[in-house]
């Protein structure tokens, strides 16, 4: 197994963060490990390691220690280790890799992190996942699930005598799993606890903590969200303020997994999780998809000119076909896409426009000795990575291929669509179209 490599970012308050990027699937997901997290030390523990690699063929997996934790800075200030000033490093770790709109997945107190992540930006997440969240520290009437002021002393307790040691992880780990550690993987924790935090910053981190309470801001989180629980916890008497945190988010789905222990260890125990991301994504492309008319444009017979001219000739009138196009595109208010050859592919939110954008270009290039050729269709496009794509830009792309010199072809649609313009049509007949299905009657544009 690769361990990735650790680079750096800063935030704007100048704090380094650590972080990680690895992994190959078609979708960003940032995880946040939970109350202590080491990015380099976790490849070492044979549980996350197998879980991160499996991630890891799921997704690009974004790894972080947030500040205070593992590799990043650990300031001294209680107020620059609130948690709420997580949010700013998920922002400078995206930023730094390029993540637009990932989904993220937190677990425990790194739950709470992206919780408010989510809601402070929900226009830059695609989907929530939360394990196990803790949403507020303490034990009330209105959460019954919290801490004890004797459980949190206890813990404090544990923390200043005996962090880092094996005593402290038989102790643990107890409450969290059915297993019981060999010695050497006890040895393992330990040795984890101690490269995450020391014991003051342990107790630092505790602090801020028993500070939390975003109950408040659980109704205003926009974004898709999972909340999982191990159905291990709800047997040892524990975990039920997780479907109590569903319950608060709109639209949330709660679900239970087989695991025995506190955290789920094994991939198969997040494929609802994965599912959920998937249906999310394959919802999305169908939002993202758009009505607009297409046009391609494509200089008549250039190999030959080329061929005539000479190399710098005709890279010179090519340039200036080119400031043509773009100016006419422009003032139609299209959008250029690409220049693919000697033509160019532009999207417009009116057919007429378009029509009306091919045909000034086709006497605007006639002066300088050139003939074009376009088409035009109109249909539902999509933005893949970025790009326009779609069976309707194929469609525009056969139906400009189609066109003889000087002249603009468009499909039936397109015909419909400029009713009332002014533009007038004649029958072109029916076309195959190389690539795309059934027979397509076009029409030139002759006024």
């Amino acid at each position: 197994m690769r361990i990735p490599t650790t680079r750096y970012t800063q935030t704007v308050d100048g704090v380094h963060i650590a972080y990680q990027v690895f992994g190959d699937g078609p979708h960003d997901l940032m995880i946040h490990l939970p109350w202590i997290s080491n990015v380099d030390a976790v490849w070492e523990m044979e549980e996350w390691a197998t879980i991160l690699d499996a991630f890891g063929r799921h997704a690009r997996v974004i790894l972080f220690d947030r500040r205070g934790l593992g590799a990043s800075d650990r300031p001294t200030s209680h107020d620059v280790m609130a948690i709420e000033q997580g949010i700013e490093d998920i922002r400078a770790v995206l930023g730094a890799v390029g993540s637009e709109r990932p989904a993220l997945l937190g677990y425990e107190a790194g739950g709470t992190v992206m919780l408010l992540f989510a809601a402070s930006h929900p226009g830059r997440v695609s989907a929530l996942g939360l394990v196990a969240p803790h949403v507020y520290y303490w034990k009330t009437t209105e959460f019954p699930w919290g801490n004890s002021h004797e459980d949190a002393a206890e813990w404090r307790a544990r923390i200043e005598h005996g962090w880092g040691t094996p005593e402290f992880w038989r102790w643990n780990w107890q409450d969290i799993s059915d297993r019981t550690l060999t010695d050497e993987e006890v040895e393992a924790w330990a040795r984890f606890t101690r490269l995450c935090a020391s014991p003051e910053a342990a107790l630092a981190i505790d602090s801020v903590e028993q500070e939390i309470d975003v109950r408040a801001i659980l109704p205003q989180i926009q974004v898709p969200t999972l909340v999982m629980r191990a159905r291990g916890d709800l047997d040892r008497g524990f975990g039920q303020d997780s479907a109590w945190v569903a319950g608060q988010i709109p639209g949330a789905r709660y679900i239970e997994v087989g695991s025995g222990d506190h955290i789920p260890w094994h991939i198969d125990e997040y494929g609802e999780f994965f599912g959920f991301l998937s249906q999310i994504h394959e919802r999305e492309a169908i939002f993202d998809r758009v009505l607009a008319t297409v046009l391609f444009t494509d200089i008549v017979d250039s190999t030959h000119r080329a061929a005539e001219l000479g190399d710098r000739a005709w890279r010179d009138l090519v340039e200036r076909h080119h400031t043509v196009s773009r100016a006419i595109i422009g003032r139609y208010r299209g959008s250029e896409v690409d220049t693919a050859g000697d033509g160019f592919f532009a999207t417009f939110d009116g057919p007429a426009r378009a029509v009306t954008c091919a045909r000034e270009i086709i006497e605007a290039v006639r002066p300088i000795g050139l003939e074009v050729r376009a088409g035009v269709h109109t249909g539902e496009v999509e933005t893949i990575n970025d790009k326009v794509g779609g069976i309707a830009v194929a469609i525009g792309a056969r139906v400009g291929s189609t066109a003889g010199p000087s002249e603009v072809l468009v499909s039936q649609t397109v015909k419909d669509l400029t009713a009332g313009s002014g533009l007038t049509f004649e029958d072109a007949g029916e076309h195959e179209l190389k690539g795309v299905p059934d027979r397509w009657r076009l029409y030139r544009v002759v006024g």
